[in-house]
């Protein structure tokens, strides 16, 4: 009967999960796959991450789904970039969720790209869109915060300093 005590004892002990990172709301993300470093907004309001580009076009390259396009940022240079598709994602906008039609959600290429937060690297699944209307060319979602451990303290800017990856 003791060792039951024991064990039972055991099981109530708390389990020490490990702390996340604090990032502010915004925080400079280089992409190894572009050999860019962006100024990104850490969104735990959006789901996936997502990078702003343009042209973008499926193909076929070896019997595989391939995506290939370019950046739609200020100081893009018209290089174009490939990559192997890994899903097609399907967005909902805020302004969906309030109209009472049931409007037709957008559907965006997703590639698995390298990121690298502070001296942390990750390879996270990227959606496609042209974001050159906001004023972060990268979105990094709830998805990509967990992976990198994170949580965002929405009143500080820049904690993780340039990427060290």
């Amino acid at each position: 009967m003791k060792p039951l005590i024991a064990l039972l004892g055991l099981l109530s002990l708390p389990v020490m999960a490990a702390e996340p990172t604090l990032y502010g709301r915004y925080e400079y993300i280089a992409v190894s796959d572009i050999g860019e470093t962006f100024k990104a907004k850490m969104d735990t309001g959006a789901l996936t991450a997502s990078l702003s580009a343009k042209n973008i076009e499926q193909f076929t390259r070896n019997g595989e789904d391939w995506v290939r396009f370019r950046l739609a940022t200020k100081d893009a240079d018209g290089k174009v970039y490939e990559h192997k598709l890994a899903r097609i994602s399907k967005i909902k906008s805020r302004a969906d969720e309030d109209e009472e039609e049931n409007l037709d959600p957008s559907h965006r290429p997703v590639v698995e790209l390298e990121l690298c937060l502070g001296d942390v690297k990750r390879t996270v699944e990227v959606n496609l869109t042209d974001r050159s209307n906001f004023n972060y060319p990268l979105l990094i979602g709830a998805k990509a915060l967990r992976e990198f451990g994170a949580a965002v303290n929405p009143a500080r800017r820049f904690t993780a300093g340039k990427p060290d990856c």
